[in-house]
């Protein structure tokens, strides 16, 4: 049986954003900052699992956990009820951990409309599968719908509907209406530009794409970079080593991309030396921020301790490295990290390993 033929929403009522951390809570003040400044009649409900935190947050109008003091739009709703949260929504945006996703969306993905487009914040591999996120949504998604008894062409569509959403955003420095810039990809631009619209503010300029797989590749790559970076800043390396460290990364990345099908350009561009800079170069990056941390002496095991959220690089770097490999892809510095990481070297022995390929022309 042919699939049915996706056919965008004619309009956007409402864009629900499942997951209130700071990653989801910044683009609920995006998306409602977006349709406040169009004049557009679209609500936003941001979707959290804490009831308590988010009736707090209906009342005071802030997320206090992530963003003291920072009041958010009055076009964003707060609700602990992800079925209700998720009803009727255009577009539903998944601002979740990427080893996570699967889960919360075999549970929920039955509320979701079957024709609303699907966004990705999330950036990793999922560990056990070496998928990557529109992936794991694409294949979630068919196999909640199945089991909700959906017309089987209307799940033969979902891959349309799925688009990612990445680039140098910091999210402190977003909720700060700090100017920014980032990329939404799809299979088919109408659909990145849908959500595009939904989503440029006087504060966020996003661009549009076709190439999923670099803008992912992009994304999740510079996490494990960036926990490089973050472990040379610790040992007191200088900028040489940093920028040596972020220049044969993004190469690297670069490899990895294209083998898989992905387009020179993307990573050169904000979902891949964007996001890079921003990622290696902030202490507001959570990996950046575990990378110091494991240069100080704090064992992988324990960042958790240390840290109120999730560093991806942390689970995504030896699926990362495992990827490289079946695709006879070489990787240095994410088998480096990755040699840290299972705890094979110290970071003291991090040095002789980030550059040690035998030599080469550049660019190669």
């Amino acid at each position: 049986m042919a699939a049915i033929e996706y056919t965008l929403p004619e309009r956007i009522d409402k864009i629900a954003v499942l997951g209130a951390g700071s990653w989801g809570t910044a683009f609920a003040k995006i998306a409602a900052d977006a349709a406040l400044e169009a004049n557009r009649d679209t609500s936003v409900v941001l979707v959290g699992r804490d009831a308590q935190a988010m009736a707090q947050a209906e009342q005071t109008r802030t997320n206090d956990r992530y963003f003291p003091g920072i009041a958010l739009p009055a076009n964003v709703e707060f609700t602990a009820d992800a079925p209700v949260g998720l009803r009727d929504a255009q577009i539903v945006v998944l601002a979740l951990p990427s080893q996570v996703l699967r889960e919360q969306l075999l549970t929920y993905g039955r509320f979701i409309s079957q024709d609303a487009i699907l966004v990705s914040l999330a950036k990793g591999l999922e560990v056990g599968t070496g998928l990557r996120m529109s992936q794991v949504i694409t294949e979630a998604m068919e196999e909640s719908m199945a089991l909700a008894g959906a017309d089987i062409r209307r799940i033969g569509h979902i891959p349309h509907r799925v688009t990612v959403l990445s680039g140098p955003n910091l999210a402190t420095e977003i909720m700060g209406e700090e100017p920014t810039a980032s990329v939404v990809a799809a299979r088919t631009l109408p659909v990145a530009e849908m959500v595009a619209a939904h989503c440029a503010a006087s504060y966020f300029r996003p661009y549009t794409s076709t190439d999923v797989t670099g803008v992912e590749i992009g994304g999740l790559v510079k996490n494990v970079i960036a926990l490089c970076v973050g472990m040379c800043e610790g040992m007191n390396y200088g900028d040489n080593s940093k920028a040596s460290v972020m220049t044969r990364g993004l190469a690297e990345t670069t490899r990895l991309a294209l083998a898989l099908g992905g387009i020179p350009s993307t990573l050169s561009g904000l979902a891949g030396m964007g996001d890079l800079i921003a990622t290696c170069s902030s202490p507001l990056s959570r990996n950046h921020t575990a990378g110091r941390l494991l240069a100080s002496g704090i064992s992988p095991s324990q960042l958790h301790e240390h840290m109120s959220q999730t560093a991806e690089a942390i689970k995504s770097a030896p699926v990362l490295a495992q990827l490289a490999r079946r695709h006879g892809i070489e990787m240095p510095i994410v088998e480096a990290v990755v040699a840290v990481l299972t705890e094979r070297i110290s970071v003291e022995q991090l040095a002789p390993l980030l550059l040690g390929r035998s030599l080469k022309r550049e660019g190669h």
